[in-house]
């Protein structure tokens, strides 16, 4: 029998439904994206305090600037919000900022306002807490590629030739080397009834646990979040093996 799990070490979340909550309010999108602010500052908390050690949310993707001017402008001023006034309590609950993606093309103070979000949480050793931000999965491997040919080219200056292997694309990965080597999700959570990865972690979630939820994400709790934890403590994984009872 394949060992139950009793805790995902590491939780990825797609945080969707914004607009549509904003719409179903006759409200504007950015009240949407607020409201999914707030949700997400909950969900932190609620991993934080049931002991789960990595938590990545699906903030901005590189497909994300086709959206309009005001929304996109809007979101980034979001950013600097959170920062501003969630800061203290991200540092008082001990919780540490990565950021997952090239977050360099984003305006110049809410470049400032991630950088200082990083700097003043870098020394906690709590929830790791990775904001995917400018991010896409083809990108990111994309990127891990163009790292390697680097290294290539210098292996061969040296007469060195070795083959690519998972574990070398992997480390060059944002959630690789740069970050500590963050371990791949066991779970994925997306919200809002759609059922796909929409470019999120494509890499790193190959034998990631998946569940969906109707749920608006600005609606998302903490509570729904606990039951999704406890039904993934419930599944046996086999990483694409099978039970020896099915062999």
């Amino acid at each position: 029998m394949s060992e139950i799990n009793k805790m995902p070490a590491h939780v990825a979340v797609i945080m969707d439904g914004n607009g549509r909550w904003a719409r179903g309010k006759n409200r504007p999108r950015l009240f949407g994206h607020n409201a999914g602010m707030q949700a997400m500052k909950k969900i932190v908390i609620a991993a934080s305090n049931m002991g789960i050690k990595y938590l990545t949310v699906y903030a901005f993707s590189t497909e994300n600037w086709k959206r309009s001017t005001e929304e996109v402008s809007g979101i980034f001023k979001l950013i600097i919000k959170y920062v501003d006034s969630e800061l203290k309590e991200l540092i008082e609950n001990n919780v540490h900022i990565n950021i997952l993606g090239n977050y360099n093309m984003l305006p110049v103070d809410s470049i400032e306002a991630i950088d200082k979000l990083v700097d003043k949480t870098k020394a906690n050793d709590g929830l790791v807490f990775n904001i995917a931000l400018n991010y896409g999965g083809r990108d990111e491997i994309v990127h891990a590629i163009n790292e390697i040919i680097i290294d290539r080219e210098a292996m061969a200056d040296q007469g060195v030739s070795v083959d690519v292997t998972e574990d070398e694309v992997s480390s060059h990965l944002y959630t690789g080397v740069l970050h500590n080597d963050i371990p791949d999700p066991d779970l994925i959570i997306r919200t809002s009834g759609e059922e796909r990865l929409s470019n999120f972690l494509i890499w790193q979630s190959a034998y990631s646990e998946m569940m969906f939820t109707d749920t608006l994400w600005p609606d998302y709790s903490p509570e729904e979040f606990a039951e999704m934890i406890g039904e993934f403590s419930h599944r046996k994984r086999r990483f694409g093996g099978r039970e020896k009872e099915d062999r």
